[in-house]
């Protein structure tokens, strides 16, 4: 995922996503180390059909990001749309 290209609202936007995850205790920087870590696979929200990823950040809080995509543009762009802390699953 390292080829696309994020795009994050002004702060002063109060129903930007950059606001959206400081609500939720997050900054854009831990966002994008889970988002642009390749080594963590997507998989899809079982909310809202969109892709996410769940990962530790790089302050050692587990999250899940959830984005839209809009591969059709050059670099592919991708917004995230949501990103809360979660309690990281038991490994069986």
């Amino acid at each position: 995922m390292s080829d696309v290209q994020v795009i994050w609202d002004d702060p002063d936007n109060p129903g930007g996503n950059t606001a959206h995850v400081a609500l939720h205790g997050l900054t854009p920087d831990e966002v994008d180390a889970v988002l642009l870590d390749d080594s963590i696979p997507a998989t899809v929200s079982h909310s809202s059909g969109l892709p996410c990823k769940f990962g530790w950040t790089p302050t050692g809080l587990h999250i899940i990001v959830v984005w839209k995509e809009y591969p059709d543009v050059d670099p592919p762009v991708i917004r995230p749309i949501t990103a809360f802390k979660v309690p990281p699953r038991a490994r069986p």
